[in-house]
């Protein structure tokens, strides 16, 4: 800190004003005002490290003063000179003009120095507080901003990658010119796979909720459309029931991040070779709280890893599939929305996790 601390100190006597401007001019910057009144139009247009008020004082008392200061200029770290112990003064003084510090009159210029220095590297230390943290919001705004721009920017040209592959294949008819052309579909569905699971990401630990009414019925429909788009379904039974008969609020964008990440767990986590494939999606709402359960029978969670499985990058089993993100961010939605998880899994029969969310009041 190289400039000095602003003091600003209201006394209804001169000689008070005069001595205290005296005693502490080398040290810091000192104003003075004769009364709260003076005080508050200095307050609106300096910007001010400390105020130092006596209590009493004609029209506004400190008490009084430091109320009306903080809705003019609530930065400054307030001090209150008293020259008598009242214990419902000082009550009064916190609740209402939330000071720092109270010092007895008549007032010691070593107490006072120290007690200006103490509140002086307070108000710098809020400062630089509260500028890191409007930097912190700015970066957020980027992020999210840069995140939904970059997800488009990469998905456009892979679509197209994709597109041209596909085409190709229809007019190529030698084997191994097929081969490189599934090797392209299988790295541009790979890339779009992660550029979705980015996108989960953010929404599930970044976003705030942003409360709508959720039609269970409609987002399951128009979630299974994109499932059947992106993931070979072939031999699984789908079943689906979603009972609602009453209006439920939520995040829509969570809820998708919840379906989207336990359906894919359920789908590449199936047995290979095995005939009897399913994957039961339910819900159940009620006025309070809607109930999702996603049940198969695939490979299940090995039992040493079922009590990490909610944690970043752990799969739920040691063979080489899924990123590690998806029950981490179903875990991550849910928390944000208030909810609670439960996971049943065994081994080699299948897993079942159940998602309980409450009603949330519309923003």
């Amino acid at each position: 800190m190289t400039d000095k601390i602003k003091v600003l100190y209201i006394d209804d006597e001169d000689n008070n004003l005069n001595s205290f401007k005296a005693s502490l001019r080398r040290d810091f910057k000192v104003i003075t005002a004769i009364d709260a009144f003076e005080g508050l139009k200095i307050a609106e247009t300096e910007e001010l490290h400390v105020v130092i008020a006596d209590q009493r004082m004609p029209g506004l008392d400190g008490v009084e003063f430091f109320e009306k200061l903080m809705k003019i200029n609530p930065e400054p770290v307030r001090i209150l000179l008293t020259g008598y112990s009242d214990i419902a003064d000082v009550i009064d003084a916190i609740n209402r003009g939330q000071v720092y510090r109270f010092i007895d009159k008549p007032w010691n210029i070593e107490q006072i120095k120290n007690a200006i220095k103490t509140a002086g590297d307070i108000y710098f230390a809020r400062k630089e507080l509260k500028d890191k943290n409007e930097r912190l919001q700015k970066i957020h705004s980027e992020m999210n901003q840069f995140v939904y721009s970059l997800s488009h920017e990469l998905r456009g040209p892979l679509m197209s990658i994709s597109g041209v592959s596909k085409l190709a294949k229809m007019e190529a008819k030698d084997p191994s010119v097929l081969e490189y052309f599934d090797l392209i579909d299988t790295a541009t569905d790979k890339l779009d796979e992660f550029i979705y699971k980015m996108l989960d990401f953010y929404r599930s630990t970044k976003m705030e909720n942003k409360v709508t009414e959720i039609d269970f019925k409609e987002v399951v429909s128009q979630q299974l459309e994109i499932y059947k788009q992106k993931w070979n379904l072939e031999g699984i039974d789908i079943k689906i029931e979603v009972n609602q008969n009453t209006i439920f609020n939520s995040d829509d964008s969570k809820i998708r991040v919840i379906l989207n990440n336990l359906f894919h767990n359920a789908v590449v986590f199936q047995k290979e070779n095995f005939q009897d494939k399913f994957i039961q999606l339910t819900i159940d709402v009620t006025e309070n709280i809607a109930t999702i359960i996603v049940e198969d029978n695939g490979v299940g969670i090995e039992d040493k890893l079922i009590n990490d499985v909610f944690n970043l990058f752990q799969r739920a089993t040691q063979k080489n599939v899924g990123s590690g993100l998806g029950l981490y961010m179903v875990k991550e939605s849910a928390t944000q929305m208030g909810g609670k998880v439960q996971l049943d899994s065994t081994e080699d029969v299948g897993t079942k996790v159940t998602v309980l969310l409450p009603s949330l009041i519309p923003n």
